[in-house]
C-alpha cells in the first residue's frame, strides 16, 4: 500500500488536471463575451497601444496589463481561452503556495482550500476571458502571491526582507489596477495574527506585532485608497459611481447585504449545482455533470486519503479559519456594495464574488474542521466539495458554449440577410436573446463584419437596445431626426434615427428586418411595445442588397444551413421583390425537412406564392401558419390585403378566393 501514497510533488499535476477538467473540456467551443468584443476589436483595428487611451478615464493602471497581453495574444477567442486556462492554473498554484506557508502543519487543509479556490463555484465568469483575465485575474494572481510572500517572510526570518519586498511589490501590482480587491487587505493582517499566535500567547503582544508586520502593507493600501478617493471624486473616473455616498445604506440594509454575502459565499454556492440540476435533471448536460461529479468525488477521495500527510490541523484551526473566512467574505463584498451593485449568482454580477473567493474557501474548510474530527469523514466531505465545485464549472462552461453558438447563429443570419449596409446606419432592436452580451458589446463585431477595412475614424455602425436605452441619453425617443452619439471606448458613432433599420431576433426563430411598408407594426403589435414603436424608423434602403461588403470574422463558424439560412435568403429576395427567389429557398428548405419554429416566418412565402399566382398554395400555407399560432392573424391580413390591392389577381375566381381568405381571418 505504501506505493499508493502521493507526495507533495504530485500537487501541481493535480491542480493542472482539475483546471483542465473544470475549464478545458468545452474550451474549444467558447468564444468572446461582454467587453471581450470591444477589447478584441480595439486590439485588431487600433492596436495594443490604444489601451493606454481606452483606460485613461477608467482604470489607468490596467493599461500596461492590456498592452502586454494584447501584444502577445492575438484577438482570437481560442487563444484567449487557452491563455485564461494558463492563468487559472497559476492562480491555483499561487493559492497553494500561500496556504501551505500559512498552514505548514495542515497541508491537507491548505491543499483543499487551494483547490476550492481554484474551482470556486460562486464565480461563473471565467469564460469572459479577454476581459476578466486582464481586469481581475492577472492582478489577483499577483495579490495572492503577495499573501504567499508575506507568510513566507514570517516563516523564514533569514530571508525576511527579500520576501517582504516581493510581497509589497506584488501587492502594488495587485491592488492598484482594479478596485475589486480593495477590501481584501485586512485579511492579510488576520493571517499575520494567525502565524504569530503560534509563538505568542499574549493578546496585546500579538496585536502589536501583527500591526507592526502589517504596517508596510497598510501604507500601500492607504495610498491606493487615497488614489481611488481622488480618482472617483475629483479625477476623471468614468465607470461605476460610489452609490453609498449618494444614498447611504441603513443599518438594516447593511445587515441584509452582509447576511446575503455570508449565505451565498459561505454556504449556498457549494451546493448550487444540485439546485440547478434539479431544475432539469434529464437534460444531457445535467446527466454529464452528475457523472463528472461522481468521477471527481471518487478520484478526489482516493487522492486525499493517500496523500502523504503526517500532521493534521490543530484544535484552534477551525475557529480561526471560520473567523478569517467570515471577515474576508464581508470585506470582499465592500467594493461592489459601495458601488450599489447586486450580488446575484449565475449572472454577470457574480464576478463580484472574485474578491470573496479566498475567504469563501477558507470559511468552508474551517466549517468542515469544526463539524467533525473524523479524518475519513472530512476527506469525503472535502472530496464532495471539490467534485460539486468542478461540476458547477462544467455546467457553467456549457452555458457559455450555448451562448457562443447562439452568437454565431446571430452574426451569420445577419450576414445572410444583410450583405452590406450603408455607412452610418444605426441598428435598433428590443433585445437579442443571448445571456452575456449587450448592444455595446455587439457594436464591435458588427463594425468588424461590415467595416473590415476600418481605419481610425467615426464608427460606421452601431446597435442599440430599446429595452435598456430608450429614454436615456443614447436613445432619447423613437422619433425621426434624433441624433445618436455613442462611444466604443476611444471611438464614437455619430448617427441619426433617420438612418436606421430595425431588426427582431426571437428566442426561437430567425433574425428579421422589420419594414413598415410590410405592415410590420400591425403584424407585430403583440410584441414588446418598444419594438413595435421602433418599426416606423426602419428604412430598409439602408441595406445594400446587391453588394457583398460584409466579411465574416474568421473565427465565427458558419452554422449548418438549416431553416434560418434559407429563410434569410428568401427575405433578402423579398426586399428585391424577386418572388421566384423568395419561393425557391423555402421550397428547398421544406424538401430537406426543415420547418420554422415561428409561424410568422411563413408570411413572406405566402405573399410570394400569391404574387406568383399560386393562390391555393398561399391559402394552404396561411391555414397551416394560423393553426400553429393564431397570433399571426393580423400578419396574414396585411399580406392578403396587399395581394388584393397590389397583386396580380386577375381572374374572378382568384379574386373570390382572396376575398374569402380575408373574411376567414376576419380582416377589417
Amino acid at each position: 500500500m505504501k506505493s499508493w501514497r502521493f507526495t507533495e510533488k504530485s500537487i501541481p499535476a493535480v491542480i493542472a488536471l482539475l483546471t483542465a477538467l473544470a475549464y478545458g473540456l468545452l474550451l474549444p467551443f467558447t468564444g468572446f463575451y461582454w467587453d471581450d468584443w470591444p477589447f478584441a476589436w480595439i486590439a485588431r483595428f487600433l492596436g495594443p497601444k490604444e489601451f493606454f487611451r481606452a483606460f485613461a478615464g477608467v482604470r489607468p493602471f490596467l493599461e500596461p496589463i492590456f498592452f502586454v497581453t494584447t501584444s502577445l495574444v492575438p484577438p482570437i477567442p481560442l487563444y484567449w481561452q487557452i491563455f485564461a486556462l494558463i492563468i487559472r492554473f497559476f492562480s491555483g498554484l499561487s493559492a497553494w503556495f500561500a496556504f501551505k506557508e500559512l498552514w505548514p502543519h495542515s497541508r491537507r487543509q491548505a491543499l483543499v482550500t487551494s483547490l476550492l479556490f481554484l474551482l470556486f463555484p460562486g464565480y461563473s465568469q471565467y469564460w469572459v476571458a479577454f476581459t476578466h483575465i486582464n481586469q481581475e485575474w492577472i492582478p489577483f494572481l499577483f495579490y495572492i502571491l503577495s499573501f504567499g510572500f508575506t507568510t513566507r517572510a514570517l516563516r523564514h526570518s533569514t530571508r525576511f526582507m527579500s520576501n517582504t519586498l516581493y510581497a509589497i511589490l506584488f501587492l502594488i501590482v495587485g491592488v492598484f489596477p482594479t478596485e475589486y480587491f480593495l477590501g481584501l487587505e485586512p485579511l492579510r493582517c488576520f493571517f499575520i495574527w494567525m502565524i504569530l499566535s503560534e509563538t505568542s500567547s499574549s493578546f496585546q503582544q500579538r496585536m502589536i506585532q501583527s500591526l507592526k508586520q502589517w504596517s508596510p502593507y497598510l501604507l500601500v493600501w492607504l495610498a491606493n485608497a487615497a488614489w481611488l478617493a481622488y480618482f472617483y471624486t475629483i479625477g476623471t473616473y468614468d465607470s461605476y459611481d460610489v452609490e453609498v455616498i449618494k444614498q447611504p445604506l441603513t443599518i438594516f440594509q447593511i445587515i441584509l447585504d452582509f447576511g446575503e454575502a455570508i449565505w451565498k459565499g459561505g454556504f449556498y454556492i457549494w451546493s448550487q449545482i444540485l439546485v440547478l440540476i434539479a431544475k432539469s435533471p434529464a437534460t444531457p448536460v445535467s446527466i454529464l455533470t452528475l457523472l463528472l461529479i461522481a468521477v471527481i468525488f471518487l478520484g478526489s477521495a482516493f487522492y486525499l486519503s493517500r496523500l502523504d500527510e503526517r500532521e493534521e490541523a490543530g484544535k484552534s484551526f477551525a475557529g480561526t479559519t471560520i473567523l478569517a473566512g467570515l471577515s474576508g467574505l464581508l470585506l470582499g463584498r465592500l467594493p461592489s456594495l459601495a458601488a450599489g451593485l447586486p450580488l446575484t449568482l449565475q449572472s454577470s454580477n457574480d464576478r463580484f464574488m472574485i474578491s470573496m473567493m479566498l475567504a469563501g474557501s477558507v470559511f468552508i474548510v474551517g466549517l468542515v474542521e469544526f463539524a467533525t474530527r473524523n479524518r475519513r469523514i472530512k476527506i469525503y466531505i472535502f472530496a464532495l466539495l471539490i467534485a460539486l465545485s468542478l461540476g458547477q464549472q462544467f455546467f457553467n462552461a456549457n452555458i457559455f458554449r450555448r451562448d457562443w453558438e447562439r452568437q454565431q447563429e446571430f452574426f451569420w443570419e445577419l450576414a445572410w440577410r444583410i450583405p452590406a449596409l450603408k455607412p452610418n446606419t444605426l441598428i435598433i432592436t428590443d433585445m437579442i436573446p443571448v445571456d452575456y452580451e449587450t448592444d455595446i458589446s455587439f457594436t464591435a463585431p458588427i463594425n468588424w463584419i461590415y467595416a473590415p477595412d476600418y481605419r481610425r475614424s467615426n464608427l460606421p455602425y452601431a446597435i442599440l437596445y430599446t429595452d435598456i436605452r430608450l429614454g436615456g441619453t443614447s436613445l432619447p425617443a423613437l422619433e425621426k431626426s434624433i441624433n445618436i452619439d455613442m462611444g466604443l471606448r476611444t471611438v464614437y458613432f455619430h448617427g441619426s434615427t433617420s438612418q436606421a433599420i430595425v431588426i427582431y431576433v426571437p428566442k426561437n426563430g430567425c433574425l428579421r428586418v422589420l419594414d413598415p411598408a410590410r405592415g410590420d407594426q400591425v403584424t407585430y403589435e403583440k410584441h414588446p411595445i418598444q419594438l413595435r414603436d421602433a418599426i416606423p424608423l426602419s428604412d430598409i434602403t439602408n441595406i445594400l442588397v446587391d453588394h457583398d461588403r460584409a466579411r465574416m470574422i474568421s473565427f465565427l463558424a458558419e452554422p449548418s444551413h438549416s431553416w434560418c439560412y434559407f429563410y434569410e435568403k428568401a427575405e433578402l429576395a423579398y426586399q428585391k421583390k424577386d418572388w421566384p427567389q423568395v419561393i425557391k429557398p423555402i421550397d428547398e428548405a421544406i424538401s430537406l425537412g426543415y420547418q420554422p419554429d415561428d409561424p410568422f416566418e411563413w408570411l413572406g412565402y405566402v405573399e410570394a406564392q400569391a404574387w406568383s399566382g399560386n393562390i391555393e398554395i398561399a391559402k394552404m400555407v396561411s391555414r397551416k401558419a394560423f393553426a400553429e399560432d393564431e397570433g399571426i392573424r393580423k400578419g396574414l391580413c396585411e399580406v392578403w390585403r396587399r395581394v388584393q390591392v397590389e397583386g396580380p389577381v386577375r381572374s374572378e375566381s382568384s379574386r373570390k378566393i382572396v376575398s374569402q381568405i380575408l373574411k376567414e381571418y376576419q380582416c377589417r
